[in-house]
């Protein structure tokens, strides 16, 4: 399990990573500013979908070889 720094570490990367330097920094304060309720998105997320539909398109992004989902 990693801990909050190492998870705030990786997110950071990722950002870079995805949005380039200025666009990342650009990124954290939009997010900040807005309210955002990470419970109530979890529970329309997936709305519709079947696990099997949701495992399917997991498989899909890591078969990828541009996303950033590391393979394990």
């Amino acid at each position: 399990m990693l801990t909050d720094t190492e998870i705030k570490l990786n997110g950071i990367q990722a950002l870079i990573a995805s949005l380039g330097k200025v666009d990342a920094e650009r990124f954290i304060p939009l997010i900040l500013r807005e309210p955002f309720d990470y419970t109530a998105w979890q529970k329309t997320l997936w709305n519709n979908q079947s696990v099997e539909d949701i495992s399917r398109y997991a498989k899909s992004l890591r078969e990828k070889p541009d996303t950033i989902c590391p393979k394990s």
